[in-house]
């Protein structure tokens, strides 16, 4: 086998290479998922009750599917989990969480579609609960489980994850939002790539006016 097919965690998958469900929606060319122990994103990461490929060909859909938006410049780290598919059929607030097949329409609860912002870092292990909204920059600490939605440039961690810090102040954090730099076109991205690679907001700011001049 050659070097450049063996599972390691420096051989990282991208998804825009990868993603064939209509369900999920890749922005850009530079998200991976590090798939050094499992099977592919799509396979493996992704967890429907509805929307896979085996049950888009096996049944009807009886609700509307939520989809997956992944932005740009997103790290997911190894045996991450995203849960879609609602409540998967268990109603809490029946009598009976089972599954009855004669009144699963019912029984299935909706969480809308999960968003996971430009530039987040979702850590091994971490659990996305359906229907969450990750922040651009944002960090999902190892074996997190998040069931709400996470700020722009916050770590979170813990089970049920919760705010350990804010990456920068929330000037800086604002500054950093107003400047939708994950917006802008490859070529002045990568321009600024020395500005990106520090924490001196003011150079990151020049460097953009200094591109445009």
């Amino acid at each position: 086998m050659s070097r450049n097919n063996e599972k390691h965690w420096s051989n990282v998958e991208y998804l825009h290479q990868t993603t064939s469900n209509p369900n999920i929606h890749i922005k850009g060319q530079h998200s991976y998922y590090s798939d050094a122990w499992t099977g592919s994103f799509e396979h493996s990461v992704v967890r429907y009750l509805y929307g896979d490929e085996y049950s888009r060909q096996a049944w009807e859909p009886q609700w509307e599917i939520d989809q997956l938006y992944v932005g740009d410049y997103v790290c997911i780290g190894a045996e991450a989990v995203i849960l879609m598919g609602g409540n998967h059929t268990h109603r809490m607030d029946w009598f009976s969480l089972y599954p009855f097949l004669e009144h699963i329409t019912q029984a299935y609860q909706g969480k809308g579609d999960t968003h996971i912002g430009d530039g987040a870092w979702i850590g091994m292990r971490a659990m996305l609960m359906p229907g969450v909204c990750i922040g651009e920059g944002a960090v999902i600490a190892s074996g997190a489980i998040v069931t709400k939605d996470v700020a722009p440039y916050t770590v979170v961690a813990g089970n049920p994850a919760k705010v350990v810090k804010q990456r920068f102040s929330q000037a800086i954090i604002d500054r950093l939002l107003a400047l939708n730099i994950y917006q802008l076109p490859t070529e002045q991205f990568n321009a600024i790539q020395a500005a990106l690679c520090s924490n001196d907001i003011d150079f990151l700011e020049d460097s953009l006016k200094n591109w445009l001049a």
